[in-house]
């Protein structure tokens, strides 16, 4: 049941100037389904996140106490004159889920929650109330691991060398190496002969090596703490947060960490008690860890009075994962092991289960990692939220989704300083008519290559098992665009990531964070700065650690990052403008030094474009070069790399890699958060890959790149454990001639629009 809008019934946006957008003033009705459109960097997020979901929950975090507000993250008020008729806004977007091992898909969900009850009700025998089913309580978890389902190991192989001694470099840890303070308090504390190897050691000697717990000792006149290899490995690594380690250390902990399921629990993170307690045959961990589909239809079969409003939820939640494409995953999948589109989708699923109404969802890109097959369902899912009374405000490229609104704001017309003008609002047919870049490629279609590129030779992976890989074995053919496809869950990570990325020649263009703090951004990343700094220096006859805002040039209050951060103690801390700089980053005496007047917070504060334009030759040239190509001219070279989208991560890695000469290039979704008309340059951009010599392997469902491909890998023919296997090898055209699965079905409809 759509609800009707009405003239007043509008979220009212008058004079919004956040980041680039030009003074944009617009209406967007209540109660339907809107999406934004337009290039990369048009000013889609600005508006929709930036400035309506910002004030939204901004508004709402005030209406919360002192204290409470201290918990939660700082919100300045967007640049906007005023919003009007704002509702509550949910965002739902592609940030990871917390990598904490204890939330899982089913905790997420609250899917594991109902079942716990219904165990908790049904199961025999009786054990208690639903806590006692809780990996997360001490009256369910295991006491072994703790409620984890694992517990860790540590290769000693991977930590010594036995026939060497201490003073030979027996240690292979690194920080422990032959000289250093960790080696010394080892070799010099008196419990074992430095001179000496490892195999030679006695019982006694070999124990306090490794086991010794923290004991004071006396090394000349030093009193010193000594405690045994791996007893200090484990409190100084294992400890840690794995992504606040440094790469050489992360590498160490994931060769010589092992992780193996809890012996006493067998991976089920419960206690006894809890796993013998089953309802038809089945105890909660083989519940948790059956793929959801066939997890929906145990319970599709469970029939109680005592729980039958419950049953009837949790079939909901179930039927919704498998309606949305997660029917492959399990509930005791770990939430940090999901995608950006897979954890978008599990807290989509979360809110379809809301009582929520009038409520305005805000969604970013939904269908990153869907199949074409998967879009529709996700369709679907937006128009449910929209008929229960909500307002659903869109982010998106796809044509698919497009196409379902009931509103379309078309920004642009360029990216950068060229966008933040609206183009047009209004329907699908007027965007059609509208002839702005996204009405006129609403309709385009990439052809099928009438004359693949021949191939030299082949790439192999044979007996791949890896996740729900089933013995598989292909040719990826070298020298050509090769696209691997199928279905959310079919198996394509599994098999390319899993078999290609150690193997030599091989460069892996994933969309994972970029390490590096607020200081970070496009010109220091790709070396650019370096060219600009040499630039700068020599125009000016002074030192180029000058115009480094991590060096001297720095300005001192703010120590080069722009911004000063205030904590507050028990309301949460702020970030301002430096006064000093006013955001500029450098001392006053720094910005009097120029290059063709512009001072290096000038060109800092340029795109990339603009850039390309003021360096005209030279090794800064060649990189800006390569950013334009990869679709990231909008960039500006100082913007924090922490702002950045997954899809303009790998674009600028991309970008760095092409530099290299790589061989053979591996991209995971590289249209991600691309407009169609920008596909067309990345299509481009691919093929002069392959005509410069190298191999180039898509993971991609977009349509246009699969059309465009000399090759097809089809995997399938559905997800998890209905996945796989290889459905199809060949071109493009012979998929279309003569292919039955989901992918041919759709490209065949594609090709033929």
């Amino acid at each position: 049941m759509r609800h009707p809008a009405d003239g007043h019934d509008v979220i009212e946006v008058r004079g919004a100037r956040e980041n680039n957008l030009a003074d944009v003033s617009l209406d967007l009705p209540k109660r339907r389904l809107t999406v934004f459109t337009g290039v990369s960097g048009s000013g889609k997020s600005s508006l929709v996140f930036g400035t309506i979901a910002a004030e939204s929950q901004r508004l709402i975090n005030e209406t919360y106490t002192a204290f409470i507000q201290s918990f939660m993250p700082s919100l300045g008020r967007p640049d906007v004159d005023a919003l009007r008729n704002l509702s509550a806004a949910i965002v739902v977007d592609q940030e990871r889920m917390g990598a904490n091992s204890r939330s899982t898909v089913g905790t997420a969900t609250d899917a594991l929650t109902m079942l716990r009850i219904i165990f908790s009700r049904l199961g025999t025998p009786h054990v208690g109330t639903s806590s006692a089913f809780s990996f997360n309580n001490a009256e369910g978890m295991c006491p072994e691991c703790e409620g984890l389902g694992h517990v860790t190991d540590i290769d000693l192989d991977e930590l010594i060398d036995v026939e060497k001694s201490l003073n030979d470099g027996a240690i292979t840890v690194p920080q422990f190496t032959v000289g250093s303070w960790y080696w010394q308090t080892i070799a010099h504390a008196g419990f074992v002969d430095p001179d000496v190897a490892l195999k030679e050691f006695t019982e006694q000697q070999w124990h306090d090596f490794l086991h010794k717990p923290v004991t004071k000792v006396k090394i000349g006149t030093s009193n010193i703490t000594y405690e045994g290899l791996l007893v200090k490995v484990r409190r100084i690594y294992l400890g840690k947060d794995r992504e606040s380690m440094q790469s050489h250390i992360r590498a160490f902990v994931d060769r010589a960490v092992k992780y193996t399921d809890c012996p006493a629990c067998e991976g089920g993170r419960l206690n006894r008690a809890a796993l013998e307690a089953k309802v038809n045959g089945r105890n909660i961990a083989e519940c948790a860890a059956m793929q959801i589909s066939d997890l929906a239809r145990f319970v599709g079969e469970l029939d109680d009075e005592s729980v039958a409003p419950l049953l009837q939820t949790l079939r909901g939640t179930l039927d919704s994962l498998v309606e949305i494409g997660l029917g492959y995953l399990s509930l005791d999948r770990e939430s940090g092991t999901l995608s950006g589109g897979e954890a978008q989708r599990v807290k989509m699923v979360r809110h379809l289960g809301s009582s929520l109404t009038d409520a305005t969802y805000v969604f970013d890109e939904p269908t990153v990692g869907l199949h074409p097959h998967d879009i529709a369902r996700m369709n679907g899912l937006l128009i449910r939220l929209r008929d229960k009374g909500n307002t659903v405000l869109v982010v998106e490229h796809k044509p698919e989704t497009i196409e379902i609104a009931d509103h379309v704001v078309d920004l642009g017309p360029g990216a950068g300083t060229n966008g933040g003008h609206v183009c047009f609002t209004g329907d699908l047919a007027g965007l059609r008519a509208s002839g702005t870049l996204t009405g006129r490629h609403l309709g385009h279609r990439a052809r099928l290559r009438e004359w693949p590129r021949p191939h030299r030779g082949q790439l192999s992976i044979t007996g791949a098992n890896l996740h729900n890989l089933k013995d598989v074995s292909v040719e990826l053919p070298l020298g050509v665009l090769t696209v691997v496809t199928g279905v959310a869950g079919s198996g394509k990570s599994s098999l390319i990531h899993g078999h290609l990325p150690k193997r030599d020649g091989v460069v892996v263009v994933d969309q994972s964070a970029i390490r590096g703090s607020r200081r970070s951004n496009p010109a220091t990343y790709t070396g650019l700065l370096d060219a600009i700094r040499t630039a700068f220096a020599k125009a000016n006859g002074v030192k180029a650690g000058l115009f480094s805002a991590n060096s001297e040039g720095a300005c001192p209050t703010c120590k080069g990052i722009g911004m000063v951060y205030t904590d507050l103690a028990m309301m949460a801390g702020v970030a301002t403008l430096c006064e000093q700089c006013e955001g500029k980053r450098f001392t006053a005496e720094v910005l009097t030094y120029t290059l063709r007047d512009k001072n290096i917070s000038d060109v800092l504060g340029m795109s990339v474009a603009e850039a390309g334009e003021f360096f005209e030759s030279g090794p800064a040239r060649a990189i800006l070069g390569r950013l334009a190509d990869v679709g990231l001219g909008y960039l500006r070279l100082g913007q924090p790399l922490n702002t950045l989208s997954g899809g303009e991560r790998q674009r600028l890695k991309l970008a760095i890699h092409m530099a290299e000469k790589a061989g053979t290039y591996v991209l995971d979704e590289p249209t991600t958060g691309l407009h169609l008309a920008d596909v067309d340059q990345l299509l481009a951009l691919l093929d002069r890959l392959v005509d410069d010599g190298n191999t180039v392997i898509v993971i991609e469902h977009h349509q246009a790149v699969m059309a465009h491909a000399d090759w097809i890998v089809d995997l399938g023919p559905g997800a998890g454990q209905d996945g796989g296997r290889v459905v199809f090898t060949g071109t493009p055209s012979e998929l279309v001639e003569r292919g039955d699965s989901l992918t041919a079905t759709h490209l065949r409809q594609y090709v033929a629009a």
